[in-house]
């Protein structure tokens, strides 16, 4: 066998892993296809050459050229203009004692689906009714704080 269909197969399958890990990532099949045209390769050029050094030096330049465009794509990855840097920078509710008690009113911000936001003792919460829509601006009660949970009802007056 001819040792540039050898260095095919072993390029074909470098690139279909570097491709996993730049353009389609999670599905494992690509990289697992590449991870074996690889091996194929290496395995070619030791079976099917007069000379073994010839498998040799195909093993460390497939482990060489591996490992270099790994770190080329790595540092793809990190750079801006492929990376998403944003940051979540919302949080849960933390309430502290005493800030928000069963009882307590307030208005809603927005529409209660059956989550949204409220405004309770002049502070802004997360809040969920108990399964029904509630529109925006209708006046609310507490009735009940599970954990960092707040469980409201609208008030019928």
């Amino acid at each position: 066998m001819d040792i540039y269909l050898v260095l095919a197969v072993i390029v074909l399958g470098i690139l279909l892993v570097v491709l996993e890990i730049l353009v389609i990532p999670g599905t494992t099949v690509v990289g697992a296809v590449g991870g074996i045209l690889m091996g194929t390769g290496v395995v070619l050029a030791y079976t099917t050459q007069q000379n073994i050094m010839i498998g040799h030096y195909t093993l460390a330049g497939t482990s060489v050229a591996t490992v270099i465009l790994l770190y080329w794509a790595y540092k793809v990855l990190r750079s801006s203009k492929y990376s998403l840097y944003d940051v979540i920078d919302s949080q849960v509710n933390v309430l502290e004692a005493g800030v928000v008690n069963v009882g307590d009113e307030g208005v809603t911000l927005g529409s209660l689906r059956p989550e949204g936001k409220a405004l309770i003792n002049n502070k802004r919460f997360g809040v969920f009714s108990q399964g029904e829509m509630i529109d925006v601006d209708t006046r609310i009660e507490v009735i009940k704080i599970s954990g960092n949970k707040i469980i409201v009802k609208p008030l019928t007056n």
